[in-house]
């Protein structure tokens, strides 16, 4: 999912690896909305007549996503008339790019270019020779924003049920200023790892000054290196994006899985061409009615479920570092961020030491997988022994941190999507101060620090142009809507939000724990879902799953 400040929003763990979950981040602003003013459309000074969306704030009675005209405008068409050009790639996979215009609203202005990597169906033998007939394509997007549709298809592809496979292109389209299309990046290998060891929970005015120092730095960075491209990577501009793929590829609908922030890309993809909806898979949902506050102090609502199912968990076994009880983890947990905070550790990785904000953040990274428990149980006893290298390590991964160094554009383009998508969070230090406590009564174990990483779009050099809005798609095909009980990244709230704004939402909810459903947990959340891709068949409304 994605975050309000630095905490993503992709399915599972922070990278897109062969365990392939989805993305999602914490970024300066989380949410999204259209581009263009609130409540009001801006037209297309070349005469198009394209318009940008207009949306209200979101609340009780907030005005839904309008939808694009049905037909293309006259100064989109060269875009829609492409031919795309597959190459082989790497791991048997075919790849190609497309331009689409950096404003929709002025399409002289100059071109992105984006790449997309396709698996190509695998048709299998029915009986008699006989073949099951080609679906059109399947495009899939882990999340963040940031995260790479590309990696994800090359790491996961081949996980996708068999029937599946058999009658979908699968594709991965890697969005404006993500990886492979047009990435934008803010800060060298070096910067970063200042970025991410900047204390988050500031008790003084120095720590403050050096807080807002590191986030006036990225987003400076940014600014210098994207140039007129920081103002062009909101969400409805990659769903227009999305509209134009469809076209490229053949289908007349599209076809979509997403998850964590990709709920939110193909939300808005459903709300701008309700009509061109397919069968989209929504998993790991967002609430695009949220404003950008309260999305994030329910995001670390999220993460604070999850860590009493962890800290549950971790009590029952014999090699827990925190305690027998729910309540001794939590204490122990918050001694431990202390101790870190006074005397960061050491991690024997070239003189990098652990500081209270790397700690917080490879527990939180944690709490996307179950399947990461063991390895926060062993890190967790690591530090308090002094060695901080396990609780490095999960950080290291939540960024998405090479070996070398290096890091890629994950968490530049979470946070250059996020302060386009909603305003800031907040304008300022003080504007958080007073948000602490609350952020602390829904997370006591990381609300302040979430109310802190919400920070960075303050200081961001584009103004946003989205605003909170509903999604109502009317007229729309099936759409799934998966939730998962104790979702840390995107609460279930959300996933029951978005499905009641969606006129033809389907809620199905998995009863389980970490970040997304489909592909890791429960036969029967797959099953419902290979169903509703190979038939159209849709669950029953407010299906229920378990393991």
């Amino acid at each position: 999912m994605r975050a309000f400040g630095r905490v993503r929003v992709l399915a599972g763990a922070t990278r897109v690896s062969a365990a392939a979950l989805a993305v999602g981040l914490l970024a300066g602003g989380c949410g999204s909305g259209p581009s263009g003013a609130p409540g009001a459309a801006s037209s297309d000074a070349s005469g198009s007549g394209a318009t940008s969306a207009p949306v209200a704030p979101g609340g009780p009675g907030a005005t839904p996503l309008e939808p694009l005209p049905t037909v293309v405008p006259a100064a989109l068409a060269p875009y829609y008339a492409q031919r795309l050009a597959w190459q082989p790639c790497d791991g048997g996979f075919e790849c190609t790019t497309f331009r689409v215009p950096l404003d929709y609203d002025r399409p002289g202005d100059g071109d992105l270019t984006l790449a997309a990597a396709r698996a190509a169906a695998e048709p299998a033998a029915t009986g008699a020779g006989s073949r099951e007939p080609r679906l059109g394509s399947l495009l899939l997007n882990p999340g963040g924003p940031g995260g790479s549709a590309v990696e994800y298809l090359e790491s996961t592809a081949r996980t996708y049920d068999s029937g599946v496979r058999a009658r979908y292109d699968l594709v991965g389209l890697d969005p404006r200023g993500v990886s492979r299309s047009s990435p934008v990046t803010c800060l060298s290998g070096d910067r970063m790892d200042a970025f991410t060891a900047v204390d988050l929970t500031p008790g003084d005015q120095h720590g403050i000054d050096d807080l807002v120092a590191a986030d006036k730095e990225f987003a400076d960075g940014c600014r210098k290196q994207a140039g007129a491209a920081l103002g062009h990577l909101s969400t409805v501009e990659a769903a227009r994006d999305m509209d134009v793929l469809r076209a490229l590829l053949g289908d007349e609908r599209l076809n979509f899985v997403g998850k964590s922030y990709g709920t939110f890309l193909g939300a808005t993809y459903a709300g701008l061409f309700p009509t061109r909806v397919g069968r989209l898979v929504l998993d790991g949902a967002m609430d695009p009615a949220l404003d950008s506050v309260t999305g994030n102090r329910t995001q670390a609502g999220g993460f604070e479920t999850a860590w009493a199912a962890f800290a549950k968990d971790c009590a029952k076994r014999e090699d827990c570092p925190l305690g027998r009880t729910e309540r001794q983890a939590g204490e122990q947990l918050t001694a431990l961020f202390a101790a870190v905070r006074t005397a960061p550790l050491p991690t024997g990785d070239n003189g990098r030491r652990l500081t209270e904000s790397q700690a917080t953040t490879g527990v939180i990274e944690a709490m996307y997988a179950d399947f990461l428990w063991p390895k926060l149980r062993s890190a967790l006893a690591d530090a308090r022994a002094g060695d901080g290298s396990g609780l490095l390590k999960l950080s290291d991964a939540y960024y998405g941190r090479e070996a070398d160094g290096s890091y890629p554009n994950l968490m530049s383009a979470n946070t250059a999507v996020n302060c386009l998508d909603l305003p800031a969070p907040f304008r300022g230090p003080e504007d958080v101060q007073r948000a602490v406590p609350d952020f602390e009564q829904v997370s006591p174990h990381f609300g302040r620090d979430m109310a802190w990483m919400a920070l960075t779009c303050a200081y961001w050099p584009v103004r946003a142009t989205g605003a909170a809005h509903t999604i109502r798609a009317s007229g729309a095909a099936p759409i799934v809507v998966i939730g998962t009980t104790r979702d840390p990244a995107t609460p279930y709230a959300w996933a029951r939000s978005l499905a009641g704004q969606l006129e033809s939402g389907r809620l199905l909810t998995f009863d389980g724990d970490g970040h997304t459903a489909y592909g890791r947990h429960s036969a029967c959340v797959d099953g419902e879902v290979n169903r509703f891709l190979l038939t159209g068949e849709a669950p029953e409304q407010d299906k229920r799953c378990d393991r």
